[in-house]
């Protein structure tokens, strides 16, 4: 696929705020593919100090989406660090442009967390449900207040 192409299709929900696309993109240097093929489980906006360094914002966009649903093509690297949950998070991300492709937790293998971005220009699906780690969200940086808000991670009760 040449550089900055790519498609996107949406089906609908499947049950109530699960996203069903279909889209696909490349990095920056057009080296890795990316596709999300299936349900979207979760979309937040994340202001974790890893996230803004991921960024360089104030916060990142995140799908949350079954690894299944994610196809990657092209050689990738990553990079695993401690999270604050204490899980092993590992970010994964081509290895020539930098570009980021997904995230996973080791207490979630079967997720990936798929930055937003990466599909320009086709993500008018995603629509955020929450702010997880406003406890790190610098003033400077406006989030829709719409959205609820979870100093941390959010509550267990609170995902049902």
């Amino acid at each position: 696929m040449p550089q900055g192409a790519g498609h996107a299709s949406f089906c609908g929900m499947s049950k109530p705020d699960r996203l069903m696309v279909d889209v696909t993109a490349a990095c920056a240097c057009g080296a890795v593919e990316m596709t999300l093929r299936g349900r979207v489980l979760s979309m937040l906006v994340c202001s974790c100090p890893d996230c803004q360094r991921a960024t360089g914002t104030g916060h990142s966009t995140v799908a949350l989406a079954p690894a299944e649903a994610v196809t990657v093509n092209g050689t990738t690297a990553n990079f695993a660090r401690p999270a604050d949950s204490g899980a092993i998070f590992t970010r994964h991300f081509c290895p020539t442009c930098g570009t980021p492709l997904y995230g996973q937790s080791s207490r979630a293998p079967d997720l990936h967390m798929i930055p937003v971005g990466f599909f320009a220009g086709q993500n008018q699906w995603f629509d955020p449900t929450q702010l997880i780690f406003a406890r790190s969200q610098q003033a400077r940086d406006s989030v829709a207040d719409h959205l609820p808000v979870h100093q941390t991670y959010r509550e267990r009760d609170a995902t049902r």
